[in-house]
């Protein structure tokens, strides 16, 4: 197992929920830790919570000027890059009869066309640290959530993009993800949802978890440094979701 102690770390979607907790996570085990965020306020409230060895950098992942950027500043932050871990990304809800197209377009663009591009500029430092790459999955493929398909659409190429990037960058990368179950994150209301009605939507799957919780971002971070650290682990998915997926009734 590699020692998280100096590493480098590049978290997208850094400013709240699981990359926040991430960020937290790292830098508490002594990494340098970049993180982004499409609002300046969010990202820069974690990075001066979190210190010195947290820079944040207000950047659009969709956008590829800003990833340029990105990459360029968390190379230069943590003297290299040991991790990417690509957890920005959106929510959009909807029957398929009704779906907008440019938003469906919009949440794949996102999800998992950013992430792919994000990763392929990482290549080249991530293999000089013979580092890795993590990707955020989702509960969403192992249960089905009606009015979600836009979503669960693109979890699903996301864990299927981790098997394909773990052959093809290996043996020099490793490329795993992590699949969340239930845990408090602002994609609910991106999706339209009041902060009410996504607590509500949270408590309301408690029952169904085998071990009778909702998660935290910090479960998730883990979950992640477990992945990152683990030296002979490749193309994992990694469920972390309290046992949610399990199916309980």
């Amino acid at each position: 197992m590699k020692e998280i102690g100096g590493m480098s770390v590049l978290i997208t979607g850094g400013g709240t929920g699981i990359g926040a907790g991430t960020a937290e996570y790292f830098c508490g085990r002594g990494a340098r830790v970049t993180i982004c965020g499409r609002r300046r306020e969010k990202v820069d409230a974690v990075a001066g919570r979190l210190g010195r060895d947290c820079l944040g950098i207000q950047a659009d992942v969709t956008v590829d000027a800003d990833r340029r950027r990105l990459v360029n500043a968390a190379v230069e932050h943590g003297n290299g890059l040991d991790a990417l871990i690509n957890n920005a990304g959106n929510m959009y809800r909807g029957a398929v009869q009704d779906l907008d197209e440019k938003q469906l377009l919009g949440i794949f663009h996102a999800n998992v066309v950013a992430a792919m591009m994000l990763t392929g500029l990482c290549v080249e430092p991530l293999a000089q640290s013979a580092g890795a790459v993590i990707f955020i999955g989702s509960i969403h493929n192992r249960l089905a959530f009606r009015g979600a398909s836009p979503y669960a659409a693109s979890k699903g190429a996301v864990e299927t993009l981790t098997r394909v990037l773990a052959a093809e960058l290996g043996p020099g990368i490793r490329v795993n993800c992590v699949a969340p179950g239930a845990v408090p994150t602002e994609l609910n209301q991106r999706a339209g949802l009041t902060v009410e009605e996504a607590k509500t939507r949270l408590e309301s799957l408690l029952d169904r978890h085998a071990l009778d919780r909702i998660g935290t971002g910090m479960d998730v971070a883990e979950a992640i440094a477990y992945l990152v650290c683990a030296d002979w682990t490749t193309g994992a998915v990694l469920d972390v979701d309290g046992g949610l997926g399990l199916g309980v009734v």
